[in-house]
Formats: structure tokens, C-alpha cells, sequence
């Protein structure tokens, strides 16, 4: 029996990950684009949509799980729009808009953090939890929060990336990347903070340099301010900085210290990876056109 056919598009900063996708277990196709300008690089990921379609058969619906920050509210005029980003060349992009117009199909579009949320409350570790979020740690730091199988929305999408943080004792004099806040999270546990202290990596530092622990600290910090907030089943950590080998148990050790014994949950079990590896952004795509095209197919 034939599948529906979902075209899914994960759009990063520095790369654009295409799929087409029936399921979470049947992925058909997959394509990745530079992420350059927005007529090159949405243009591109058009083309191959239209080519794959031939191939594989209409589409349903498209998802767009995408860097941000955007436009989330259907009834904006400026819906499906990148705003005010930090990607030279993107703010005030039409994106769902160019490609629901191109494509003459319905666009489920959120951010790529609450994608990945959706796609591992789903289908990957947080499958079960009535509450979970998910957190990538790389280049940016940004959250998305999964309540009751939908995505935390309110005037705009969460940017827990930019939490305010105290201040590690041993990381006093660094003074911050983040141009808006300084002492947030993503201006002091982010890639680029990182290189801008130590000059590499975390996982390129010596497995006893303090870094490590100042790092965890701060993350941990994250962690107990989000079970202070929502008690969620689990806070699943992605993205490269998290790949530093013992990172996540460091966390967990240190949210324990920090919560005290006062949460329900414990680190060691909520603190999590990726369940769905490094398609969590992809799948989050599937989640979104799944999404958008139930319910356009019950308002018909």
C-alpha cells in the first residue's frame, strides 16, 4: 500500500537539509544545500523538491522546521517569515510563503528547535512524557518545549537560549558574545563562546581542564530553571558541544547539586540524548507537514 508522501525541509544557518519523507521510518530521499542567500539557497531546495515529486510522487504537504528568529502567527500578514536574524542577508525573508506559493501546497512551519522537539515526542526519547523539551547547544543555543503533543507558543516562540545566568566563579572576566544580553546562556555556553575563551572546542580541551565543569554548570543551570518552570519527563540535550564526551554526565551531576533534592525528576534520568540522532531536525519537518496537512484534510 502506497504511503503519503511528505516534503520536509530542515533549514540551518549553515546548511539545508530537503527530504522526502512518508514516515519516520521511510525516508525516500535526501538532499543538502549551503545555506547562502535566500534566493540561491530557497530557489535551490524548490528545484529539488519539484524534481523529487516526479520521482516519487505528489506531495501532501510541506514542513519547514527553520533557524529563526520567525513569524509564527497564521493570521500575520507577515506569516512564514525569518525576522530580525543574525543570518546576514535572511531578515525579513518570505520563506513558507515562497514555498507554499511555488508548490501550491499547505506549509506546517515552526522553528527547528521546536521541530526536533515535536519529532522526539513522537518518535524519539521523549515519546510518553506529557511535557519535554528539547535543547541544541552548538553555534546558537535555542529550546523548543513540547506540552500535550504541541509545541509551546505564546507571543512568539521560547528562546531559552537566552536565559540569564549567574555567573561560574572561574568565569568572572569573560565578557560575553551575546549582543543583547551578555550574561545569558548562549553568551556563555555557546560553540562560539567556547572558542572565544579557550581558542578551540570543548571536546579539543583536555578531558581535566575546567572548562568542562564551567560549562556543565551553566547548562545545569538551564536544566533546573526548566524543571522550576514545567517539571518536564525530560530535557533532551543536542547539538555538537554536546557531543564532548562525559558532557552530559557532568550535567547531570551538577543539575542534581543545583536542584537539591526538590524536583520530582531526577538528572540522571531526565538529563537525555537525542533519541533520533541527528534527523531529529528533519523528522521535526515530517512532524510539521503530518501536522498542517491533518488539518487541512479535517477542514475539507
Amino acid at each position: 500500500m502506497s504511503r503519503t508522501v511528505f516534503g520536509c525541509i530542515e533549514a540551518g544557518g549553515t546548511k539545508f537539509v530537503a527530504g522526502i519523507i512518508a514516515g519516520p521510518d521511510d525516508i525516500r530521499a535526501t538532499a543538502r544545500f549551503d545555506t547562502t542567500t535566500p534566493q540561491e539557497t530557497i530557489g535551490a531546495t524548490l528545484d529539488w523538491l519539484r524534481a523529487e515529486q516526479d520521482l516519487h510522487g505528489p506531495l501532501a504537504a510541506i514542513g519547514i522546521a527553520s533557524f529563526g528568529p520567525l513569524e509564527l502567527d497564521r493570521q500575520a500578514p507577515n506569516w512564514g517569515h525569518i525576522t530580525a536574524t543574525t543570518k546576514k542577508g535572511w531578515s525579513n525573508t518570505d520563506f513558507a510563503g515562497r514555498i507554499r506559493r511555488a508548490l501550491d501546497l499547505p506549509v506546517g512551519f515552526d522553528t527547528d528547535v521546536n521541530g526536533a522537539a515535536l519529532a522526539e515526542s513522537r518518535w524519539g526519547a521523549g515519546q510518553g512524557k506529557p511535557a519535554c523539551v528539547y535543547i541544541t547547544i552548538g553555534t546558537g543555543i535555542g529550546g523548543g518545549a513540547i506540552i500535550d503533543g504541541k509545541p509551546l507558543q505564546g507571543l512568539s516562540h521560547p528562546e531559552m537560549g537566552h536565559i540569564r545566568l549567574p555567573r561560574h566563579p572561574l568565569d568572572t572576566e569573560f565578557p560575553v558574545i551575546c549582543p543583547f544580553h551578555g550574561d545569558c546562556l548562549e553568551g556563555l555556553a555557546s560553540g562560539p563562546a567556547i572558542k572565544a575563551r579557550w581558542g578551540v572546542s570543548l571536546s579539543e580541551l583536555p578531558y581535566d581542564h575546567e572548562a568542562h565543569d564551567i560549562i556543565a554548570w551553566y547548562l545545569a543551570h538551564m536544566v533546573v530553571t526548566l524543571q522550576s518552570i514545567m517539571e518536564p519527563g525530560c530535557v533532551i540535550l543536542g547539538g555538537g558541544v554536546t557531543a564532548t564526551p562525559a558532557l552530559l554526565d557532568r550535567i547531570r551531576v551538577q543539575a542534581d547539586k543545583l536542584g537539591g533534592g526538590y524536583f520530582r525528576g531526577q538528572a540522571a534520568d531526565i538529563i537525555v540524548a537525542p533519541g533520533l540522532g541527528d534527523k531529529a531536525g528533519l523528522l521535526g519537518g515530517l512532524a510539521l507537514a503530518q501536522d498542517i496537512w491533518t488539518t487541512m484534510t479535517a477542514d475539507d
